[in-house]
């Protein structure tokens, strides 16, 4: 008799301590773990017009390209998209002041960490149910917003792979440069001047560790159209697209937040700018749930250089920015 006294006692205690301790205090384990990957110290200049995909651009460090960049996005990102320049541990003033000139808005945070300043911008714009993600040294060309939507369309209406996100071909990058490669018909010309072509990245590779590999895609030699120029040819024709079989690096990527919130969000490591952990993450992510990583065969954009390369191709930048330019052909 005492025993089912005792028992029934316990049991009471635990039905106690489950809805009025531990339920609440799990609530405010995982409050607090949200607050930390999506709150912190920031200014945010809210102009957004809750559209349904967004155009975050991670800025602030790369201030001799931001002309020729915001140049590009002003003349071809969609009317659909709202747009937030993001600056991770900084405030930049030329970049508040191009934001306010286009009607975009501006995220600076006060911690210097990429993941976090995603999230917070993602967070900040709650109906973008698509978010194209783009770096501070990438120059987009026409059309490539929208071939990148239309792929990831075209991906889910073919039902051969579930996507973790788009990108476009890029000349100076692991696997795009070997399609650009064989597409142009360089293959040979290029391994002549530097190596054998393979879908491999690392900075023992040329094209991500050499700034003449970097110069040669951008024109160097006369040999390699203008960025628009394959970006105007490569547009023709119908959606295609393949898969990347290796780590693909995100400088310009379009994935949904769906897949944002099934990854449990950027991860933010407790210190650091956790800078490259965002891409290692959707590149494990893809991986480890059979999620592919898809590159649209009609979009281009052009990317300055990796960081071994980035030295001499800011020289190289300063000094052929005809190269680089909308009016270059």
């Amino acid at each position: 008799m005492i025993k089912k006294i005792l028992l029934g006692i316990f049991c009471v205690i635990k039905f106690i301590f489950r809805w009025t301790i531990r339920k609440p205090l799990g609530y405010l384990r995982r409050r607090a773990r949200l607050n930390f990957k999506t709150k912190g110290p920031h200014v945010f200049h809210d102009r957004k017009q809750n559209k349904s995909s967004l155009i975050m651009i991670l800025s602030g460090y790369k201030p001799l390209l931001w002309d020729k960049i915001f140049e590009r996005i002003e003349k071809f990102a969609p009317l659909t998209s709202d747009i937030c320049i993001v600056s991770s541990g900084k405030y930049e003033k030329f970049l508040a002041d191009t934001a306010e000139k286009n009607n975009w808005s501006y995220l600076s945070t006060k911690r210097n960490c990429v993941s976090l300043a995603q999230n917070m911008a993602i967070t900040l714009h709650p109906k973008a149910e698509f978010i194209y993600k783009l770096d501070e040294d990438i120059f987009v060309t026409q059309n490539s917003f929208e071939i990148l939507m239309d792929t990831y369309k075209k991906v889910i209406e073919d039902g051969l792979y579930e996507p973790a996100f788009i990108a476009p071909l890029i000349p100076v990058n692991a696997y795009g440069h070997v399609r650009v490669l064989e597409r142009l018909g360089l293959v040979n010309e290029y391994e002549k001047r530097f190596e054998r072509i393979k879908y491999q990245s690392g900075r023992d590779h040329m094209i991500e560790g050499n700034p003449e590999t970097a110069k040669f895609f951008w024109g160097e030699g006369g040999i390699v159209p203008s960025i628009d120029s394959i970006a105007e040819e490569f547009n023709k024709g119908n959606i295609k697209y393949k898969a990347c079989p290796i780590r693909f690096s995100i400088g310009f990527i379009l994935f949904s937040r769906r897949l944002w919130l099934d990854m449990g969000m950027w991860q933010v490591p407790r210190s650091g700018s956790g800078m490259g952990g965002d891409e290692v993450q959707i590149c494990n992510l893809a991986m480890s749930i059979s999620r592919a990583i898809i590159v649209a065969e009609n979009a281009v954009a052009g990317h300055l250089s990796f960081g071994p390369q980035n030295e001499a191709m800011q020289e190289y930048f300063i000094a052929h920015p005809e190269k680089f330019s909308l009016a270059c052909e």
